[in-house]
């Protein structure tokens, strides 16, 4: 008897536990599912409407004003703590006086210009100091303290020479008349004398040997002259030794006007 009340008694608790389990298995896939999560934001307590959360503050960083670090173009050929008498012209400012007599020594008050450093003889810094020169115009000086433009659109070989306009400016060290006022560039006229890699010698040369075959002709870039040659055998022999003479004192040069080597 007491084993079957007590039968009974389990199969009411197990049918008790069945519901149990069914809310127990709900409410996790509840929670799971996002639906209790708690709202953290409506948590929160409101703010007071009334409360001033007080002025707000701006903060602008100022950045610090640059050094300035602009250093002039004549500077790079200034030597520093050099002779203030061997500096180059850009580098100083020279109270020149232009009626000097020509070719003879004269001496003129510089100082020079900022940014520059320099030293007299006993190594002691200046920036007054007395230049001694030769009274003359950039434009007087010899031709190798100055240098020129070249050009390769005239004829070097012509009667008479050609000419040609070129800009020549004055070298660094060299001082002349002219100094601070920008005159140390000047236009003259040259003769036409550059080359374009022919040798005389293989022009006399080929003349000489095969010069009844156009072959002096060919070399020096007159085409035309050089099959005039080659299909009339040298002029029979009169052309060859035309163009022998020719090519030997320098009157027939290459096609493009230059100079031979």
């Amino acid at each position: 008897m007491r084993a079957g009340k007590m039968a009974a008694a389990a199969v009411q608790l197990w049918g008790l536990l069945r519901p149990c389990r069914a809310l127990l298995f709900l409410s996790q896939f509840y929670i799971l599912s996002g639906g209790g999560a708690l709202d953290v934001e409506r948590s929160q307590p409101p703010a007071p409407a009334g409360k001033d959360p007080g002025p707000t503050r701006a903060f602008t960083v100022v950045p610090g004003a640059a050094e300035s670090t602009d250093i002039p173009p004549y500077v790079m050929k200034c030597p520093s703590n050099g002779l203030c008498s061997r500096l180059p012209a850009d580098c100083i400012e020279c109270k020149t006086n232009f009626s000097c007599v020509y070719g003879k020594p004269v001496t003129f008050d510089c100082t020079v210009k900022p940014s520059v450093t320099c030293v007299d003889q006993d190594f002691k810094p200046q920036k007054s100091f007395v230049l001694n020169m030769t009274c003359r115009f950039c434009w007087q000086l010899p031709e190798a303290d100055y240098e020129c433009s070249s050009s390769t659109s005239c004829m070097t070989v012509s009667c008479p020479r050609q000419r040609f306009a070129a800009n020549c400016t004055v070298r660094d060290h060299v001082h002349c008349l002219g100094i601070g006022v920008g005159n140390r560039t000047f236009p003259k006229m040259l003769y036409c004398n550059w080359t374009g890699g022919y040798k005389w010698s293989t022009a006399l040369a080929l003349s000489i040997t095969l010069g009844g075959f156009g072959a002096d002709r060919f070399y020096l870039g007159q085409w035309r002259e050089g099959l005039g040659k080659l299909f009339s055998f040298g002029g029979l022999g009169v052309w060859t030794l035309i163009d022998v003479l020719l090519i030997g004192v320098g009157y027939v040069g290459p096609a493009d006007g230059s100079l031979y080597i």
